[in-house]
């Protein structure tokens, strides 16, 4: 798939998500878990989140293997902890970034995409980075993902 890779300037969005520190070999397993954590919170608070789409947020781990992890969903502001849900944003700034549209197991190839175009237009990555999930098609149940990594 060709991607085409933008720069855009993003505002800090407002979050509720559960945070782990886990391994990309167990993340596949992981996230569903925590984002049902963070839905379960949402149905019990009205209001909190209104059009906000889910979202994972990956941060410099401590080796290639490890990562530091936020899977949630965009909600209208913040709000006290609860249990494991704690509040968080989207960062805001500048940040390389593209549109997937092909099945959701092929986004490395988007993440990819991304950091060979900063790479070409010798741009710095702050190795922050994330993804929104766009809404399901009522008829095909597809959905696109838009990923960004923070430029420095």
């Amino acid at each position: 798939m060709a991607y085409q890779v933008r720069v855009e300037r993003t505002t800090e969005s407002p979050t509720a998500v559960v945070k782990a520190n886990t391994t990309w070999r167990e993340f596949p397993t992981l996230w569903r878990t925590l984002l049902d954590d963070v839905w379960a919170f949402l149905r019990s608070r009205p209001g909190l989140r209104t059009e906000g789409h889910n979202v994972m947020v990956y941060r410099n781990g401590v080796s290639g293997v490890e990562v530091a992890v936020e899977v949630g969903v965009q909600v209208t502001q913040s709000f006290e902890t609860a249990g494991r849900v704690v509040p968080s944003t989207l960062p805001a700034g500048e940040a390389a970034a593209t549109v997937h549209t092909g099945a959701p197991s092929e986004i490395g190839e988007a993440h990819d995409a991304v950091v060979a175009w900063c790479s070409a237009q010798r741009r710095e990555l702050t190795g922050v980075r994330w993804e929104i999930y766009g809404d399901p098609d009522p008829k095909t149940g597809h959905f696109d993902v838009a990923v960004y990594w923070q430029l420095a």
